[in-house]
């Protein structure tokens, strides 16, 4: 066994939990990764007029314009804070194209696609480009300085006006769209600071490198040089081809420390959920787990169409429970982790809207807001409106609304996502609770006072003393109740191989858990013929204090919680039923169980 030290990440971690002990934390709700008119797809796919500030007017709860058919729309409950993360690689000339810029329409390249569009081939020439940025060979025409330059200005600019500390945050940030061969390697990058730091540089592009070590130097260079605090967030490593939780780097070398450390510097948390589906894990790598199966989307952003990786050794890197198991693994053998991630959701949208609610979802693209579109239109290769996820939402435990403080929560982790609905969850994790302290008033308290939050590390294991995680979840107030709370636990054996195993340790209804660790079906209130359900099933709060049975003092372990709502309709059937259609013929799921996934805390012999 590899003695480990104590990392950068892990160090940073530790000094930031303890700035927040004793401090109150409130829970705000958000979106890291949206695209307004400005990413070149989603402008290609009827997004022509959803600007940054219209992104910030939704989020902030006002009524907004939807850009293809021009209806009134309006979020439920309004976020906290957002990002307007516009894809970098061909930032802003899709308008260029659309109106002719002599810049543009001078150019060989320029002149052919304009051509196309007046013969209205968007979709050929989104294929096309997408297909430069699977290559990595931009078109050098649309990829200007100046063009850059102008694009992050009107971002950086729109998120300038919209921030109002203490009330509403605006993040500015942009997109890493690392795509080699088709293999999904995105980022999002976010900072802490304010437009006058962003200004001084341009955003990274793929088209700079494809890289993430070189990404990752990128970064390192330009906090130095500006003093930008980043925050940079993969998503959709469910297509990712096994390259989202490698074994080597790319250069194909073994994964090192300083590579383990140099990510979780700059990558702290991961989105486990998003509208091209949950990455949690897959059926095939989690057989045991029934809940497994859940939004999974398998189209890979290949021009060709192809579907993901299927191969078992890439599903490991493909997913977040097996890559969390596989950090263990490297851990175990070099000392680093290079995957000790919080877990976060966001949309993904490219409407302009951050719409994660099934029963208000506005799509991926403006194409597949209309109902009658969506198995119709192909909006990214093989994937039509009905694959789309109206997932999620970002949960932060942050000391007030402001960049800083936000920044601070997703360094030290202590975040959380869920598929959409704003369901709260505590999670902390000591050697010290008691039964009692689940139903405290002062719960947060407790769990600060004897032990660390989601996203933290228990280390020096008391002699015969199991780690023991106080828990509690409320439904959204808006929304279904919950089903149950499950502790999902992965460690390493003798052998030095990660296992994993799903607890039910809180259900709803007085049902029990039985000796198996099974529990009965929590029921299903949904009628097909309104989409419509009743919280006459199911709790609005779990709290459970639960100690692991199974703890083994020598091995490593890391513990997350889901919780699962009980059954609702999802985005396809409220269509389906608006269109006199069948549910079933959406080709998706009837019903769901929407969920949250908590930031794990890990445990180090």
């Amino acid at each position: 066994m590899v003695t480990r030290t104590l990392g950068f990440a892990t160090s940073i971690v530790m000094l930031l939990a303890t700035a927040v002990h004793a401090q109150e934390t409130q829970l705000l709700w958000g979106d890291t990764h949206l695209h307004t008119n400005l990413s070149l797809d989603a402008y290609l796919q009827r997004n022509t007029s959803a600007t940054p500030d219209d992104a910030y007017m939704w989020a902030k709860g006002a009524p907004v314009i939807e850009a293809l058919t021009g209806a009134k729309i309006q979020i439920q409950t309004p976020l906290d804070f957002l990002v307007v993360a516009d894809h970098a690689e061909y930032a802003g000339v899709a308008a260029l194209l659309f109106e002719g810029d002599e810049r543009i329409a001078n150019t060989e390249d320029g002149a052919r696609f304009i051509d196309m569009i007046a013969a209205g081939d968007n979709t050929a020439i989104f294929f096309e480009l997408l297909g430069s940025v699977n290559t990595n060979t931009p078109v050098a025409d649309l990829v200007r300085e100046e063009f850059r330059r102008s694009h992050w200005e009107q971002t950086v600019a729109a998120a300038e006006r919209h921030n109002d500390p203490g009330h509403f945050t605006s993040l500015i940030g942009w997109e890493w769209s690392s795509l080699p061969d088709g293999a999904n390697l995105h980022r999002i990058i976010f900072q802490a600071q304010g437009g006058d730091v962003a200004l001084q540089y341009i955003p990274f592009s793929s088209f700079d490198s494809n890289i993430e070590t070189e990404f990752w130097a990128w970064l390192d260079e330009t906090s130095a040089a500006t003093g930008a605090d980043f925050v940079a967030i993969p998503h959709n490593s469910n297509i990712s081809n096994g390259l989202m939780f490698p074994l080597s780097d790319r250069a194909g070398n073994p994964i090192s420390v300083a590579y383990a450390n140099t990510r979780m510097r700059w990558e702290p948390v991961f989105e486990i959920t998003q509208i091209k589906g949950d990455s949690e894990t897959h059926p095939d790598l989690s057989p045991n787990d029934p809940f497994a199966d859940f939004e999974t989307y398998e189209h890979a952003l290949q021009t060709a169409g192809a579907e993901a990786e299927s191969d078992p050794e890439a599903q490991l890197g493909n997913y977040a429970r097996s890559g969390l198991k596989r950090g263990l693994e490297i851990e175990e053998s070099i000392g680093a982790n290079p995957f000790q991630f919080g877990l976060i959701g966001s949309t993904d949208a490219h409407t302009g809207y951050s719409s994660a609610e099934e029963d208000n979802f506005w799509g991926k693209f403006p194409l597949d807001a209309i109902p009658g579109n969506k198995q119709d239109i192909e909006l990214a290769p093989g994937a039509y409106g009905w694959d789309m996820s109206a997932s999620g939402l970002a949960a932060v435990w942050a000391t007030e609304n402001t960049r800083e403080a936000i920044t601070a929560a997703f360094k030290r982790r202590e975040v959380y996502g869920t598929s959409g609905p704003r369901i709260q969850v505590r999670l902390f994790g000591g050697w010290e609770f008691e039964d009692s302290d689940a139903t405290a008033n002062d719960l947060a308290e407790i769990g600060y006072d004897k032990g660390v939050p989601m996203g933290g590390d228990l280390t020096n294991a008391p002699a015969r003393k199991s780690p023991s995680f106080l828990i509690q979840s409320s439904k959204d107030p808006v929304g279904a109740n919950l089903d149950r709370i499950q502790m999902v636990k992965g460690w390493l054996n003798d052998d030095g191989e990660a296992e994993e195993k799903v607890y039910n340790v809180a259900v709803s209804d007085g049902r029990r858990v039985r000796r198996n660790n099974s529990v009965s079906d929590v029921g299903n209130t949904v009628d097909l013929e309104t989409g419509t359900y009743t919280n006459t099933i199911g709790d609005a709060q779990l709290a459970v204090m639960w100690e692991d049975p199974d703890f083994d003092a020598s091995q490593r372990a890391f513990y997350y919680v889901r919780v699962l709502q009980i059954p609702t309709p999802r985005n396809s059937t409220y269509d389906a039923i608006a269109l006199g259609m069948d549910p079933k013929e959406t080709g998706h799921a009837v019903t769901i169980q929407e969920r949250a996934y908590s930031s794990p805390i890990w445990y180090t012999p």
